[in-house]
């Protein structure tokens, strides 16, 4: 059959028709090629190729249509062609912008996938991530703004609107200036976040009182999980502007201490041999520091201080209680004139005092 009999035939059914078949062939073609695909990239080693086909199955499919669509449109009449190949430029251009942010994360995880998961420990895989996150969820956003300006000039009507507003472009951009001025603080404190990082995913951190672990950030705020589960989201620019205490900025191993309040009699020496013993017992110290000082004395007790290392901050927690139940169980039991107590003073013939 020629291609003239093939138009005249599938002019009867008209363009929506034509559309439509298009359609389904676009939908068929780009399930047949994602499933090939899908069986040749589980015979690889590379995880790269599992990142391709999931980050651009979607936008794939979208252009596969676009694609049959414009096609199609030789065999439309003169209108239905001229509507349908505009419609396939304004989704065709979305559709490749929805292509290049799946690239861009699928560029994303190449780069991570290069640096072994050492846990909390792998502070240059945590650097990487973090400046990868941000800098994706930006490039995201320029890629959306650029494809929906060029799509949105490919409609007649819309380029004569943004002609006849170019006149009032400058007032409107100090007002949309004043009133996107949180957001834009926000995306300049993004971009500064991603190339000082004062913050990393994985950080432990205390914001506002609250401890925590950054979980996640965005292009604007950042998302701390809070070790009772709850979620803290803080915006990026007071993550700039304001004090943050960053316990894993260099290193994730920490210091920690107990402060127990004892009585003049407490034997230190002894304290300080049950104290080791503890620690050497616990299967949390990792065994690079620790100290059993005196650091204050007042009328009633004096201060020992339990200093310990620990690998990162949840053991650091769980070592913390540990050493706290555990000297005050040994003292109880071996020590209880160590406890603190009251004493109270008679003096004959003067009223008592509480001392």
């Amino acid at each position: 059959m020629e291609l003239p009999e093939l138009r005249d035939i599938l002019g009867d059914i008209g363009g929506l028709g034509i559309a439509i078949i298009a359609i389904l062939i676009g939908l068929i073609v780009h399930w047949a090629v994602y499933r090939v695909a899908s069986r040749v990239s589980k015979e690889t080693t590379s995880r790269i190729d599992e990142s391709f086909l999931k980050h651009t199955r979607n936008s794939g499919r979208l252009l596969f249509v676009v694609g049959a669509i414009f096609i199609s449109t030789i065999f439309m009449n003169e209108e239905a062609r001229g509507f349908a190949r505009e419609a396939c430029i304004f989704f065709g251009i979305i559709g490749l912008g929805w292509f290049l942010v799946g690239l861009l994360r699928v560029g994303s995880e190449a780069v991570v996938a290069r640096f072994p998961d050492e846990g909390p420990d792998d502070l240059e895989e945590r650097q990487i991530r973090t400046q990868l996150e941000i800098l994706v969820r930006f490039g995201t956003i320029i890629i959306w703004l650029v494809a929906s300006a060029v799509a949105l000039l490919t409609i007649p009507g819309v380029q004569a609107l943004a002609a006849s507003m170019l006149a009032g472009a400058g007032v409107m951009g100090i007002v949309l200036g004043v009133a996107a001025g949180p957001l834009i603080g926000n995306l300049i404190a993004g971009i500064q976040i991603a190339f000082t990082q004062p913050i990393k995913v994985g950080d432990v951190v205390v914001i506002e009182g609250e401890w925590g672990h950054i979980g996640e950030i965005t292009a604007a705020y950042v998302v701390v999980h809070i070790w009772d589960k709850r979620r803290l989201i803080v915006p990026l620019s007071q993550i700039v502007n304001q004090p943050v205490e960053n316990w894993t900025r260099k290193t994730t191993d920490l210091l920690g201490t107990v402060k127990l309040y004892l009585d003049y009699r407490a034997p230190i020496d002894e304290i300080r041999t049950a104290y080791k013993q503890i620690l050497d017992e616990s299967g949390l110290w990792d065994g690079e520091a620790w100290s059993i000082l005196v650091t204050g004395a007042d009328d009633r007790t004096i201060t020992v201080r339990a200093l310990y290392s620990a690998p990162d901050a949840s053991v650091e927690w769980s070592l913390r209680c540990l050493v706290r139940e555990q000297l005050i169980t040994y003292l109880q039991q071996e020590h209880p004139y160590a406890l603190p107590v009251h004493r109270e003073i008679h003096v004959e013939g003067t009223p008592q005092l509480a001392r």
